[in-house]
């Protein structure tokens, strides 16, 4: 049940933020069910890439992903994400979550400013009329898609909260498509990185590494449909607010 239930947790928040809520499952795995960092970390990148990957199959039913710009973004985003993962081995498990940490209260402050949604002035960047895309696009959305692969290898996570951001600036793409985008994104690097840490010799535990992916595709339907209902501002500070507890809680424990 704790798998479950952790699993809908992470889903609900990917779901209803479409970048940011993911950064949840680390933590998660590692505080509330005592799984050990390492494979926490390679649990926590199958369970976000799944969920993702569920998300984005039905926003690209339904049109709303931009595939030459993900597309663009993934390749990068899949080369890299495996450097992440190696990078990961060298790194002490008591350092990787001080860093984790902090990173989550870096993306708290991003979504608590609203700065992850902010595509009112769009960079140099930006789709041509036919759909193209124009020069510099690709280096751009490559660099992005680079950083994204790193952070998702090294801390098990999707990477969601550059990803969006990033197709803001450079497409000019609208909140709505670029969160689907980011979904799509997210589970093509995630799949890259779960490679990588089977190939390193990483094995899952069960039942859990079951029950947490059905809980987030669970928690992803929730989230999905709650998305459009509620206040985007209001949202986004409690979902940062969770972020500050949590990685203050994190270092503290580091501390202790």
């Amino acid at each position: 049940m704790g798998g479950v239930i952790g699993g809908l947790l992470v889903g609900f928040s990917l779901g209803l933020t479409g970048g940011g809520g993911s950064i949840f499952a680390l933590p998660i795995l590692i505080y509330a069910l005592g799984v050990p960092v390492r494979t926490a970390i390679g649990l926590s990148l199958a369970v976000v890439g799944l969920t993702a990957g569920f998300g984005a199959a039905m926003r690209l039913r339904a049109g709303d992903v931009d595939l030459r710009a993900g597309v663009v973004f993934s390749i990068a985003g899949m080369v890299f994400a495996p450097l992440g993962s190696w990078l990961g081995g060298f790194v002490p498990g008591v350092w990787l979550l001080s860093v984790f940490a902090t990173l989550m209260g870096f993306v708290g402050w991003r979504m608590w400013s609203g700065k992850g949604e902010n595509a009112d002035v769009p960079g140099p960047c930006v789709l041509l009329g036919n759909g193209r895309l124009g020069p510099g696009c690709h280096v751009r959305l490559s660099l992005a898609g680079a950083v994204a692969g790193v952070l998702s290898g090294l801390f098990g996570i999707g990477g969601g909260f550059v990803i969006v951001p990033a197709l803001l600036y450079v497409t000019g793409t609208s909140i709505h498509r670029a969160v689907a985008t980011s979904l799509m994104v997210i589970f093509l690097i995630s799949s890259s990185g779960v490679a990588a840490k089977v190939v390193q010799g990483l094995d899952f535990p069960m039942p859990l590494a079951v029950l947490f992916p059905l809980g987030g595709l669970a928690g992803m339907l929730a989230g999905g449909a709650l998305r459009s209902r509620l206040s985007g501002p209001a949202l986004r500070r409690v979902f940062a607010a969770a972020m500050w507890v949590v990685a203050a809680w994190m270092l503290w424990q580091r501390g202790a």
